[in-house]
């Protein structure tokens, strides 16, 4: 028996999340995206999978930086349209028990006011199975359309995502004590004022003076991803996340990146095993080998070339149509997703990738790596990459849509079941209690657990 394989199934309110192309193809539903029914029955087969849950990507703008035109994107559906993903939770979660729902949001455009009312709500409605994956943002696109000039730098997102969090934090553990509902028909009172504080909180970005307008959640402050995979997003994700997600190609960049935050997170005083790492990982599987690689040949065939290109220079922030396909590519600093130029060239010295390289690998599934093999030979290449790596688990990007996530569960779950690695049956619980197997609410040391005590005529700036 190895060591336990955590699941989330990757996915995104758009048509082209990380294979641009592949919506074509006959038996796709990439393009039903905008049905209830499809994620319904998503979220029924990732159960039926024993996923731990279902890992929801979001942009707030559109891929633009390629040839300095919506045109490519556009036209390839290259993450637009691309609709809410919180709408989506409800209908998943009733048609479900267990399965646990993630959620991006990025703290530069939400007021965190209304937004920790929102999850708070969410929380309720699925009975404690929400995740909030916290991101920054680093699209332009989305920075001019709400309002500014240009998106802040790479380091005052995350500073001004310090205060957010504290705001948050606030609202949702120190606002109503835990008895504050009583509930009391006789009295005719349903929730005594005296145990409902307000926050006061007068920051930097943030001036939120009054209560929280939601009662207390099963976990109040919904799991936390962080999926910074940069120097500062680290350091954020030390200091904040319950879980991570990372999307790097080789397993010396994946190691070294595992060892540092746990390395971080020591230093914060929290268990470094106390957060678990997701890798984004493509799972190409058919009863044989021969076949998994003959699906995977196809796949490649339908790629995009022009997809990737948009969805590449969108999330590096460089417009790679200047480029030669052959051309090396060096490290640009530049104000959109750090790390992936970084995983390309000064993180990995020993590789000269090509644009080329680059837009073959973007092409299924993303950024993370793919595994191409019969069913064994996919169980063999996940155990092997956590082994070597030392992350947690794995979030489960597609090439077609249900057609990888229904062959995985069909093909790779009961390996991984029989290998005792995956489960067999849920955990009773929220979704933190069945991550951590501990309680619904976080504890300390996490700095969330330090605002509970909140009272009246107690300012916190």
């Amino acid at each position: 028996m190895g060591k336990r394989m955590y699941l989330n199934a990757f996915d995104m309110n758009c048509v082209v999340h990380q294979s641009p192309g592949l919506w074509t193809l006959p038996g796709d539903r990439a393009d039903t995206y905008k049905d209830l029914d499809y994620w319904v029955e998503l979220a029924k087969l990732l159960e039926q999978g024993r996923f731990d849950g279902l890992f929801l990507a979001d942009v707030l703008g559109i891929y633009d930086v390629y040839q300095n035109d919506k045109t490519a994107c556009i036209r390839e559906a290259a993450q637009v349209p691309v609709n809410d993903p919180v709408l989506l939770i409800s209908a998943m979660a009733y048609a479900t028990q267990h399965l646990g729902f993630g959620v991006t949001s990025s703290t530069t455009y939400e007021h965190p006011y209304s937004f920790a009312r929102k999850m708070s709500t969410l929380d309720h409605l699925t009975k404690g199975r929400v995740a909030w994956n916290i991101v920054t943002s680093y699209l332009d696109s989305a920075a001019k359309n709400l309002g500014l000039d240009e998106q802040l730098k790479h380091h005052e997102r995350y500073e001004s995502a310090e205060e957010y969090m504290e705001v948050c934090y606030k609202l949702w553990e120190g606002s109503w004590e835990d008895d504050a509902v009583v509930k009391d028909r006789a009295k005719r009172q349903f929730t005594d004022p005296d145990k409902v504080h307000e926050i006061r909180h007068y920051g930097k970005y943030y001036r939120v003076p009054g209560i929280h307008l939601s009662e207390p959640s099963a976990q109040r402050t919904p799991v936390l991803y962080q999926a910074g995979a940069s120097s500062t997003g680290r350091a954020f994700a030390a200091r904040h996340a319950e879980c991570t997600f990372i999307s790097f190609s080789n397993t010396e960049i994946t190691a070294r990146y595992v060892r540092q935050l746990r390395e971080q997170v020591q230093l914060q005083g929290r268990d470094p095993k106390g957060v678990k790492v997701f890798s984004l990982y493509t799972p190409i599987v058919a009863p044989t080998g021969e076949e998994a690689r003959q699906k995977f040949d196809y796949f490649s065939s339908h790629v995009s070339y022009e997809g990737a290109l948009a969805l590449l220079s969108g999330w590096t922030g460089i417009d790679f149509s200047a480029y030669d396909p052959e051309q090396a590519v060096e490290y640009i600093e530049t104000n959109a997703v750090k790390s992936v130029m970084e995983g390309f060239t000064v993180a990995n010295p020993s590789k000269r990738w090509t644009i080329r390289e680059i837009i073959t690998l973007v092409g299924i599934g993303g950024l993370g790596p793919v595994a191409v093999g019969s069913p064994e030979e996919v169980a063999d290449l996940m155990q092997a990459w956590m082994e070597e790596t030392g992350v947690d688990g794995f979030n489960i990007a597609y090439a077609t849509t249900p057609g990888t996530f229904k062959d995985f569960v069909e093909l790779v779950v009961p390996i991984l079941q029989e290998r005792g690695v995956l489960k067999r049956e849920y955990e009773d619980g929220t979704y933190r209690e069945k991550l951590f197997g501990s309680g619904a609410r976080l504890a300390n040391p996490h700095p969330a657990a330090g605002y509970r005590k909140i009272r009246e005529g107690q300012a916190n700036g």
